[in-house]
């Protein structure tokens, strides 16, 4: 169905003949919240159903496999990034040993020798004053 210039005219007078000037930006405004709700339904239902084909197409996979392999999520929980907390999601190098501390004066007495030394630790990395 191809409409043309001349009768989109011919429905947009006979629209504004019948329902008047007052009401017709009132019915425009209706179908377009209709319409808006409309395509909101099908895209929600378009994405209910792919995520569902998705689901099935891994349970397939499943149970081609022979063995354990690896365990498959239902698709709430496939999306859901808020069940990992964000410690969990990030791994983790253990930190760099510290220096050993230096060497104590020989004319130091026994209590100050046991208290530990704090070397500071810098990076290898060049200042950008050098």
């Amino acid at each position: 169905m191809n409409l043309g210039m001349p009768e989109m005219i011919f429905i947009f007078l006979l629209a504004l003949v019948l329902f008047g000037p007052k009401k017709l930006p009132e019915l425009g405004r209706q179908l377009g919240k209709a319409l808006a709700e409309f395509k909101k339904a099908s895209n929600e239902f378009k994405s209910q159903l792919e995520s569902e084909m998705m689901n099935i197409e891994l349970e397939e996979r499943a149970r081609q496999q022979p063995g354990p392999g690896p365990k498959i999520l239902p698709a709430e929980k496939v999306f859901d990034t808020a069940s990992v907390s964000p410690m969990e999601s990030v791994p983790r190098a253990p930190l760099p040993a510290t220096a050993e501390p230096a060497a104590v004066d020989a004319g130091v007495t026994g209590a100050e020798s046991a208290t530990p030394v704090a070397v500071p630790v810098t990076p290898d990395v060049p200042s950008q004053n050098a």
